[in-house]
């Protein structure tokens, strides 16, 4: 008698690619793990070096930063400067996004809007700092002008980008289909730019952190930019490098969030972050 013994069950490929994904993340965590690592090696050796007046160690740093938080020094001052970085950027959002779409489709306001746009990209929102401060006074307004400064153009710039980018041959197939405007802009036009919207957002976000700490600079009692000022004054050292490290961490946690959000509420929209 012949006994047929089955074969045991391949190993689902759905499976198979999990676990090569869930390794891939382990290894990319592991391998971000250890660059942090050599970087602290690294600013150790550099404080070490040229001594605390100069460069903090990471001991200090951290035991400086335990001082500030314990006062509540540290943590107003991510919250004032997080606040007025949200509210510029996304009035930033709100007016370059629909600004970039009407420059992308309608040429009048291109031709229009394009000299000013042109011009005052140019200009650096540092350099009116002071005017800022003259016309809006030293409170929130100020700060979040300037931000919302730094923010609109970029987003209308990729916007309007991401518009002309899109294949007339699928505007031309709709036009003939007998799609009116409204029905391009929202059924091709919108979808296809979506990706350079977000691109624009995560780069007019970057640049809005380097605003804020001029402008906290100049016209703010609190803020990580008084923060890194103040400290400058006092001669704490250690200070200067806990305000540096904290916005570097604030902007690497706001990006990431815009990123996981992005990628998984507009997925469909072809957005890979």
């Amino acid at each position: 008698m012949t006994v047929v013994t089955a074969k045991p069950a391949a190993e689902p490929r759905a499976e198979r690619r999990a676990l090569r994904d869930a390794a891939r993340g382990l290894r990319g965590i592991g391998l971000s793990v250890v660059s942090v690592l050599v970087g602290i090696g690294i600013w150790q050796l550099l404080a070490m070096q040229y001594g605390a007046s100069l460069v903090a160690s990471p001991s200090a740093t951290l035991d400086a930063a335990g001082e500030l938080a314990g006062d509540g020094t540290l943590t107003n001052s991510i919250i004032a400067s997080s606040r007025r970085i949200l509210i510029g950027w996304g009035l930033g959002l709100l007016v370059g996004v629909p600004v970039g779409l009407l420059i992308g489709q309608i040429t009048l306001v291109r031709q229009l809007l394009d000299p000013y746009i042109e011009f005052f990209r140019f200009i650096p929102p540092v350099a009116f700092v002071t005017l800022a401060v003259v016309w809006l006074g030293i409170g929130e307004s100020s700060k979040v002008v300037l931000i919302f400064y730094t923010a609109v153009f970029i987003v209308t710039l990729n916007t309007s980008a991401g518009v002309m980018a899109v294949s007339e041959s699928k505007l031309r197939a709709a036009a003939s289909l007998g799609a009116s405007r409204r029905q391009i802009l929202q059924g091709i036009v919108l979808p296809s730019t979506v990706p350079y919207i977000v691109t624009g957002a995560r780069l007019a976000m970057g640049n809005s952190f380097l605003t804020i700490v001029s402008a906290e600079i100049v016209a703010a009692q609190v803020g990580l930019g008084s923060l890194i000022w103040t400290s400058r004054n006092y001669g704490r050292i250690d200070w200067v490098f806990v305000g540096i490290i904290t916005l570097g961490i604030l902007g690497f946690v706001f990006d990431r969030v815009l990123r996981i959000v992005a990628s998984r509420v507009l997925r469909r929209y072809g957005v890979k972050l």
